[in-house]
């Protein structure tokens, strides 16, 4: 269950076995005096999407940086410099328990593996959430998430800025608004490859001079360092038990505004993987994955199919002609619908066909929105968040179910999203992990 404003507190609660001691309810007046306060912020992580979301926070007005954290002592050179006077950790979770009376916020934009633990730890304390796409590595953290977020009453924000960029948007109210019909099916697609068919190296490197290589295993069972970047800084997102595949890095975006657009798109009700399987160690590349969803009021049928590609996988020929010798873009959607056919590039304006029908047409026109400042504001009781983890978690779930679904080649997944289930009973361990010894509180 995504918490949503038709589920009442009582029945969230119920189905958390919460009691009712939960976050106090906050009157206008409080939040129009919190307001007038900075934001107190911390941040996991330093670099890549870390650096990009803890300078962009900080950008916002009225915004304090109290304190970040990083398991690699030599990344954080650039934010020590630009933040002095911010305090510096290693242990994330050593600074949760000393800064827990000193911050308001945090973002946590780490490997995928660390996502749900870093979260659930700030949400428990009561803090707001920026959280990096995908929401979590696996469905059951994503849930709880949600869950937490509802609980607890925090603001939220999965970090899909591209969700609130003026092409995004565009795309999304001319899909609302029946531009080019009903939906009969869309075909999005990443030239990415994420992912490595070879066999892990049988060997055992020395950990780098203060990088903290347990403290990045995390939730994941102990293993040996390996060097050359087979994990870390980037190569992550290739293994099986900290990334998830290139699916998972880009699915979050270019599927964004299949959900915008389709409004009640929800929870596939079942995922297919005709791509190849992953090994013991790391993704495969070349995915194609076929969803099945419910219908909605915006599509065509009482089902609507979605098909992702990635790396080399190639779109059919028949869908292609219909974007009328248009050169494919690297990564993006096409839109087919009962009245004509919509190309999302990622990231450009609409396209629409077939061209003499739409000559005319001008896609609904839309300002950037700064989907950092959005959160902020929220924050202080402004406004809302658009990519609340409520609207992301069905997203990131559906993007996970893609990433079971690549072990098991050429065979329907039926997915029963109330019970978290599969009917393919060899399929269900994969929608929780075990966290390893010492990690099962996180």
């Amino acid at each position: 269950m995504y918490p949503t404003p038709l589920h009442s507190r009582r029945s969230v609660l119920k189905l958390l076995g919460a009691t009712a001691a939960s976050a106090p309810f906050i009157s206008g007046d409080a939040f129009a005096a919190a307001s007038a306060k900075p934001l107190r912020h911390a941040s996991f992580g330093t670099t890549g999407m870390a650096w990009e979301d803890l300078t962009h926070i900080a950008d916002c007005d009225q915004v304090e940086i109290v304190a970040f954290c990083d398991v690699d002592d030599s990344k954080t050179a650039n934010a020590r410099k630009k933040f002095p006077d911010a305090r510096v950790y290693q242990d994330w979770r050593v600074m949760l328990e000393k800064e827990a009376g000193n911050i308001d916020s945090v973002n946590v934009s780490t490997p995928d593996h660390t996502h749900a633990p870093m979260a659930l730890a700030s949400m428990r304390l009561g803090k707001h959430v920026y959280g990096q796409k995908p929401l979590a590595h696996d469905i059951y953290e994503v849930r709880r998430m949600a869950e937490m977020a509802d609980e607890k009453k925090v603001v939220t924000q999965m970090g899909i800025q591209i969700h609130s960029s003026s092409q995004y948007q565009s795309a999304v109210q001319a899909i609302r608004a029946g531009a080019i019909g009903k939906i009969v099916e869309v075909h999005s697609w990443s030239s990415k490859s994420w992912g490595d068919p070879s066999p892990r190296p049988d060997q055992a490197d020395p950990v780098p001079e203060g990088f903290d290589w347990d403290l990045w295993l995390g939730v994941c069972a102990t293993r040996s360092f390996i060097g050359d970047g087979y994990y870390h800084p980037g190569n992550w997102r290739k293994r099986l038990d900290f990334g998830t595949g290139t699916l998972g890095d880009m699915g979050c975006h270019i599927l964004d505004p299949v959900f915008g657009g389709i409004g009640g798109l929800g929870i596939p009700q079942s995922v297919r993987s005709e791509g190849p399987e992953p090994n013991a160690w790391n993704w495969a590349i070349d995915s194609k994955v076929n969803y099945t969803f419910g219908g909605t009021p915006m599509t065509a049928e009482k089902t609507m199919p979605l098909h992702w590609y990635d790396g080399e996988a190639k779109l059919p020929a028949v869908v292609i002609a219909k974007i009328e010798a248009t050169a494919l873009p690297e990564q993006g959607s096409i839109f087919i619908g009962t009245e004509g056919v919509m190309l999302l590039p990622h990231i450009d304006a609409p396209q629409f066909f077939p061209v003499a029908k739409f000559k005319d047409y001008q896609a609904p026109a839309t300002a950037d929105i700064n989907h950092w400042q959005q959160f902020v504001e929220a924050c202080r009781g402004t406004g809302k968040t658009s990519a609340s983890f409520a609207y992301a978690g069905p997203l990131t779930e559906t993007i996970l179910l893609g990433g079971i679904a690549s072990r098991f080649q050429n065979r329907t997944l039926a997915w029963n999203s109330k019970d978290l289930a599969f009917d393919h009973p060899a399929a269900n361990q994969y929608i929780r992990r075990t966290y390893r010894k010492g990690w099962e509180s996180v």
